[in-house]
């Protein structure tokens, strides 16, 4: 089965074109190092919630959008190699994020079930 990384993120609302901007470029050097596929959605019905939500785990505020992602790898050891590659990639070090990384929460998940197409 594959392997999954998980992001979720505050961006500011104004800041959607730059933020598209820089997954794509992100998403070219993810995919030259191993990823299957990067998935970039922008939040349009987030619900807040009361005792916990999307909105409230990046702390959104007002002006933001919530952005739920996720990269696809063949498994988890090709993630592990692909991500070091990837961080450790010159034109990453020059990126900026459009965004708060410190708000952003991210996770590697084990797939148990896909009912996608093969």
């Amino acid at each position: 089965m594959s392997y999954i990384d998980g992001f979720v993120a505050a961006v500011a609302t104004a800041n959607k074109p730059a933020y598209l901007d820089h997954a794509r470029n992100a998403a070219q050097v993810l995919k030259e190092h191993g990823a299957l596929q990067v998935v970039e959605c922008w939040g349009d019905d987030v619900p807040e919630g009361n005792l916990t939500s999307f909105t409230m785990a990046v702390q959104r505020k007002p002006d933001e959008t919530v952005v739920f992602s996720w990269i696809t790898w063949p498994s988890k050891a090709a993630r592990n190699e692909g991500m070091k590659k990837f961080m450790e990639d010159p034109r990453m070090k020059t990126m900026q994020m459009p965004f708060d990384g410190k708000r952003m929460i991210y996770g590697g998940f084990e797939v148990i079930l896909d009912t996608g197409a093969k």
